[in-house]
């Protein structure tokens, strides 16, 4: 319930249910929640690193939009930059939420160099927890959009099944343990 609350005032709780994800991503099952200190850092960090992520292809649309003609150069543009920043959050993003996840040092949500090389290194277990990720978010749009379930059920089930999915990235350094091959 705390956590649909916080998907309804997304712009104003974007903090603590980012928070809950990383608390869901150290836990086998969803964990309780509780508005803690921690809860809060982690979810502070966490929106830092999605808005870093983000503010090139921002700054990019910027530049670019006055290049095109109309709504649907700008509509075009936008696809395109949120495509490729996409891809490159699904890259990085996982490995670093899961080594900051089990190690609580935010310097592991920015080491993106460290998180290539853990894909390189066990890339069949990132490639399942991608599409893991990228059908939770699927599922739960579709669920707002085509069975009326609402947005809010959709976004909090798509962030529990990614941080969940994240978990099976096991932190810093894969073992033989957790590879999906």
């Amino acid at each position: 319930m705390a956590g649909s609350i916080c998907v309804l005032g997304l712009p104003l709780l974007f903090i603590p249910l980012l928070g809950y994800a990383i608390a869901a991503t150290r836990s086998e099952e969803p964990p309780r929640w509780a508005l803690t200190a921690r809860l809060l850092s982690d979810g502070f960090w966490t929106a830092l690193v999605i808005t870093l992520t983000a503010l090139p292809f921002g700054i990019a649309f910027l530049v670019l939009r006055p290049m095109r003609d109309g709504t649907v150069g700008a509509v075009g543009t936008i696809f395109a930059l949120v495509l490729v920043w996409g891809l490159f959050v699904l890259l990085v993003l996982p490995h670093s939420t899961a080594s900051f996840a089990s190690s609580g040092d935010p310097r592991d949500l920015f080491d993106f160099a460290a998180s290539a090389r853990r894909v390189r290194a066990d890339f069949a277990t990132w490639n399942v927890v991608v599409a893991a990720i990228v059908s939770a978010w699927a599922i739960g749009l579709a669920c707002a959009a085509l069975l009326c379930v609402g947005v809010v059920p959709g976004i909090f089930y798509a962030i529990l099944v990614s941080a969940h999915a994240t978990s099976a990235l096991g932190g810093k350094s894969p073992g033989p343990d957790s590879s999906a091959r």
